[in-house]
C-alpha cells in the first residue's frame, strides 16, 4: 500500500498542495503542527500502521522530520517494519540504490554534526579549566565542571510503557516520547531492564 504523511503548520495552512503531489496514496495522514513540535499524532498512526511491503511517500523531508537525526531515526524505524521510503521533493527511495547512497550520506553527515558538537563540549571544557586556573592564580575558587546529569526513569513508569510498547499497542517512537529517551539510551534501558528480568526467578 502507499501511505502518505502530510504536515503544515497551523490550520491555516492549505493542505490542497501535498494532497495533490501524493495523490496516488491509497492512505493519507494529515498533521497540522509545528515539525519542531514532538507529539504529532497522525505520523505516530501512520507508523503504527504501516506493514510489510509498504512505502511512505511525503513531498519533502521537511513535512516528515525537523533534523537529519530524527529523518534518520524514521527511516530506520520504517526500515526495520520493511517498510519504503519515498520524498518527491528530494527524489529519494530507500528501494533504490541512488536511495540507500543517500541515506548513507545522510548518515555520515548526522555523524559528523555529531562530531562536531562533542568537539564543541570538549573545547569549552578546556576553556573551563583555563579559566579555574587563572582563577586559582588570582585566589578564587575555581568553577568545578559536573558535566551532563545522568538520565533519571521512574522504574514503574518504564515498565509500563515498555509493556505497552512490547503488547503491540504502541510504537517504541511513541514509547521514547513518553520517557523521554532518545534511541540509544532507550534501547540501552530496555537491553538493562530485560537482562535484569532475565536474572529473576
Amino acid at each position: 500500500m502507499k501511505v502518505g504523511y502530510i504536515r503544515v503548520s497551523t490550520n491555516e495552512q492549505n493542505t490542497a498542495r501535498q494532497e495533490t503531489a501524493l495523490a496516488d496514496c491509497e492512505k493519507l495522514f494529515i498533521d497540522y503542527c509545528s515539525g519542531k513540535t514532538a507529539a504529532r499524532p497522525e505520523l505516530e498512526k501512520m507508523l503504527a500502521f504501516i506493514r510489510a511491503g509498504d512505502t511512505v511517500i511525503v513531498e519533502s523531508f521537511s513535512r516528515l522530520a525537523r533534523s537529519t537525526a530524527d529523518l534518520l531515526r524514521l527511516v530506520d524505524f520504517m526500515q526495520q517494519k520493511q517498510v519504503e521510503v519515498i520524498s518527491l521533493k528530494e527524489n529519494f527511495d530507500t528501494s533504490t540504490p541512488a536511495g540507500r547512497l543517500m541515506l548513507t550520506m545522510f548518515a555520515a553527515l548526522a555523524e559528523f554534526e555529531r562530531e562536531q558538537m562533542l568537539e564543541r563540549q570538549r573545547e569549552g571544557i578546556q576553556a573551563a579549566k583555563q579559566s579555574d586556573a587563572e582563577r586559582i592564580a588570582n585566589g578564587l575558587e575555581p568553577v568545578k565542571y559536573r558535566g551532563r546529569k545522568p538520565v533519571t526513569v521512574d522504574p514503574e513508569q518504564f515498565q509500563k510503557e515498555y509493556k505497552a510498547w512490547k503488547a503491540g499497542k504502541q510504537t517504541a517512537v511513541a514509547t521514547m516520547k513518553k520517557l523521554k529517551l532518545n534511541r540509544t539510551t532507550f534501547y540501552k534501558r530496555v537491553k538493562e531492564y530485560e537482562a535484569q528480568k532475565g536474572g529473576r526467578k
